[in-house]
């Protein structure tokens, strides 16, 4: 995971802000997806962040 993800997510979760804890879990499914688009089950290995 990107260190500037990972980051906003940890404010969105001290801030308890579902709405952006959404929003960065929709980035990460998307950019996931594409770095590895060779390997379909690698998107599903470890399911959802919430």
């Amino acid at each position: 995971m990107p260190q500037w993800l990972c980051n906003q997510l940890m404010r969105a979760f001290l801030k308890r802000d579902r709405r952006q804890i959404r929003l960065l879990n929709d980035c990460w499914y998307f950019y996931r997806t594409k770095q590895q688009p060779d390997d379909k089950s690698a998107a599903f290995q470890h399911g959802p962040l919430l």
